[in-house]
C-alpha cells in the first residue's frame, strides 16, 4: 500500500495522534514512570549505535523476511503486547491484529488487552501471540492458559517485569491509577475529541476482554481496580515459571529480562527465548536502557535463546541497530499506537509499511542482504 504522504514518520503519527486523541487516554500511552527518564534513555541510546557500509560489493537487494520459533514472517518486527489499547483509540486491539496477520508479522495480546484472546485468534487466525500477567491464583492462571492452547496460540509470553504497577504522575492526574476515576476534566477532554468520543460510544466502553469472564458483574470503577489488584501478582518465581513450562506445550517466552542471571534461570526452566524488555520505561526509572542491556545478553545466550527486544523503537534505523547488536526480532507498541491515534484503522498498516521501506533503505545502504547479516555491520 501506498504511504500516507501527511505522515511519513512515527513522529509525525505521533503529533497527530495527539491532536485527535483526548489527553487523558494519549498520556497513558505517550508516558514512562515517575519524570520520563529511562523512556527517553531507551530510544536516546539506541541512536547512539553506528553501523557500517560497505559500497564497493555485488548486491541484489534486501531481504527482509525473518524464521522465529519456524514461522517466516515478511519482516524482523511485529506489535508489543499494550494494555487498554481501546481507551487510547477506540477498536485498537482490533485494527492492530488485523493489520499484523495482513501484513504477516506477530501481534502480542496482552492479559489487560480489549479484545479477548478467542477474538484476536479469530482475527489472526490462530497466529496470535498471548502475553500473560501471572494471576495470584493457580486456577485462574490454568484457566486462562487454557483458553491461550485451545485458540491456538503458538506462544505464551510471560510477563517479569511488572512486579508492581509503576509510579506515573500523569495517570494519578488524569484517573488513570488503580483505582481509576472519571473527571470533569477528562469529559470536557472528550467532548472536544469528537470523532474518538463517537467512535468510542459506537464501540461501548473499552473493558479487559480476556478477563470479563472473571470478573464480578455490577463492579462500579473503584471495585474494578480493586479486583484486578487482588487477582494479579506480578512477580515471577522459578516455580511460577517451571508450573507453566510443565502444562504449556507451545513455545514460552518470558518478557522484561535485561541481567544475566535471570536469563540463565528462565534458560534452565525451559524458555525457548526472552524478550529483552523494560516495559517502554514504564516501571523503572532507574534502569538502564534495554540496548544497554542487549549485547551482553545476546552475547551470553544467543545459542541457547532466542533474544527478542522491544522498548523504544521508533522507526527503521532504530530496528536495524537492535538487530545488529544482538536482537534476532524486535516488537513495537507505542509506534504502532500512534498510527492507530493518527489514522484508525489505516494506522496500523501505514507503520507496518513505513517501518519496511525505512529498514530496507538502510539495509540497502548498508550493503546488507539479510536481515541476519547486520550485526556484521555493527560498527566497533
Amino acid at each position: 500500500m501506498p504511504i500516507d504522504p501527511r505522515y511519513p514518520s512515527i513522529e509525525h503519527l505521533r503529533e497527530q495522534g495527539r491532536r485527535r486523541t483526548p489527553a487523558f487516554a494519549f498520556e497513558y500511552l505517550d508516558n514512562g514512570c515517575h519524570s520520563n527518564l529511562n523512556m527517553r534513555r531507551n530510544t536516546d541510546e539506541i541512536r547512539e549505535v553506528r553501523l557500517e557500509p560497505r559500497y564497493v560489493l555485488d548486491y541484489d537487494g534486501a531481504d527482509l523476511t525473518t524464521e522465529l520459533f519456524g514461522e517466516t514472517y515478511a519482516a524482523p518486527f511485529g506489535v508489543a503486547p499494550i494494555g487498554l489499547q481501546g481507551l487510547v483509540w477506540p477498536g485498537a486491539c482490533e485494527f492492530l491484529a488485523e493489520a499484523a496477520h495482513r501484513h504477516n508479522i506477530p501481534f502480542i495480546l496482552s492479559t489487560v488487552g480489549t479484545a479477548s484472546i478467542e477474538r484476536a485468534a479469530e482475527i489472526t487466525e490462530g497466529r496470535a501471540w498471548f502475553q500473560l500477567y501471572h494471576p495470584a491464583e493457580d486456577e485462574l492462571r490454568d484457566q486462562l492458559l487454557d483458553r491461550a492452547e485451545a485458540a491456538g496460540v503458538p506462544v505464551l509470553v510471560l510477563l517479569a517485569d511488572t512486579p508492581t504497577f509503576g509510579y506515573r504522575p500523569k495517570e494519578i492526574r488524569n484517573g488513570l491509577a488503580i483505582p481509576p476515576r472519571m473527571s470533569l476534566r477528562n469529559i470536557a477532554q472528550m467532548v472536544g475529541h469528537p470523532t474518538w468520543s463517537f467512535s468510542q460510544l459506537a464501540r461501548g466502553k473499552p473493558e479487559f476482554a480476556t478477563m470479563k469472564a472473571y470478573i464480578p458483574p455490577g463492579l462500579n470503577m473503584q471495585h474494578l481496580g480493586q479486583f484486578m489488584n487482588r487477582t494479579f501478582n506480578g512477580r515471577l518465581t522459578a516455580d511460577r515459571i517451571k508450573a507453566i513450562r510443565d502444562r504449556w506445550k507451545g513455545k514460552l517466552v518470558v518478557k522484561g529480562i535485561v541481567n544475566p542471571e535471570d536469563c540463565a534461570l528462565v534458560a534452565e526452566l525451559g524458555a525457548d527465548g526472552i524478550i529483552v524488555s523494560n516495559h517502554g520505561g514504564r516501571q523503572l526509572e532507574v534502569g538502564t536502557s534495554t540496548i544497554a542491556a542487549l549485547p551482553r545478553l545476546a552475547e551470553e545466550f544467543g545459542g541457547r535463546l532466542e533474544i527478542l527486544f522491544d522498548s523504544g523503537l521508533r522507526g527503521g534505523p532504530d530496528i536495524a541497530c537492535a538487530i545488529a547488536s544482538g536482537a534476532s526480532f524486535t516488537f513495537l507498541g507505542r509506534s504502532f499506537m500512534y498510527g492507530i491515534c493518527a489514522m484508525g484503522a489505516k494506522g496500523g498498516p501505514q507503520v507496518v509499511e513505513m517501518l519496511e521501506r525505512q529498514l530496507t533503505q538502510v539495509l540497502e545502504q548498508l550493503g546488507c542482504a539479510r536481515v541476519a547479516d547486520l550485526p556484521r555491520h555493527l560498527a566497533s
